[in-house]
């Protein structure tokens, strides 16, 4: 009974190893967030109904809800090390991450049932990603644009230099995370195609730290 006993205890997950496979969804983040900017198709008009769009869009909200499993694992890892500041990234990175799934299951499931009947709200939705403008009212909508961005940017610096500061996992990855969100900076002055390179630090970032993270034999 005893040996029954052992056995089955070994097969039930803890809260440290629950924490430290989260770091997987980090690594398939940070890969997703990297392969989605290569195949992304133009935010355009004649785009939203393709099979690519869809895939791609499939796979971002996908990529973003595992982002907030992988985040919030290496918060909780470093929790009583990160501080208020770490708490700020935290909270502003992972805000980021829920708005990115709304917009895109927007985008996903709503703008192809409009392609015929609204085009021109459409070509304005898909202006606040693209940085094209609107010239249909959109309302509060248009502060989403600049909202994401503060968030990413913010989220993603603050979080880097609190996990960098803690010394618990790679603050060589942390540091990448941190380059990663100033680097979205780069979006606001290169053509948006080419803007979409400036995530692949942090992309690699994601990638690393999960990877920290999922490595510690023992939490």
């Amino acid at each position: 009974m005893n040996t029954t006993g052992n056995a089955g205890s070994k097969n039930n997950l803890t809260a440290p190893e629950i924490i430290r496979r989260s770091g997987l969804a980090a690594m398939l983040a940070g890969i997703l967030f990297i392969v989605i900017q290569m195949m992304h198709p133009a935010d355009t008009l004649s785009s939203v109904n393709t099979n690519a769009w869809t895939i791609t869009h499939y796979l971002t909200i996908s990529m973003s809800l595992l982002a907030l499993v992988g985040i919030t694992g290496i918060f909780v890892r470093q929790l009583e090390h990160v501080g208020w500041l770490g708490l700020a990234g935290y909270l502003l990175f992972s805000f980021e991450f829920v708005l990115l799934t709304a917009l895109t299951f927007i985008e996903a499931f709503i703008l192809p049932l409009l392609t015929t009947e609204a085009p021109t709200f459409v070509e304005g939705f898909l202006g606040l990603s693209s940085g094209a403008g609107s010239k249909f009212e959109l309302g509060a909508l248009v502060a989403v644009g600049p909202v994401s961005a503060v968030a990413y940017l913010l989220g993603g610096l603050l979080f880097g230099i609190a996990t960098l500061r803690a010394g618990i996992l790679s603050r060589a990855a942390a540091g990448l995370l941190a380059f990663g969100a100033v680097a979205s900076l780069a979006a606001a002055v290169l053509p948006h195609e080419l803007g979409r390179i400036a995530a692949f630090p942090m992309g690699l970032g994601l990638v690393w730290l999960g990877y920290s993270l999922w490595s510690e034999k023992r939490i």
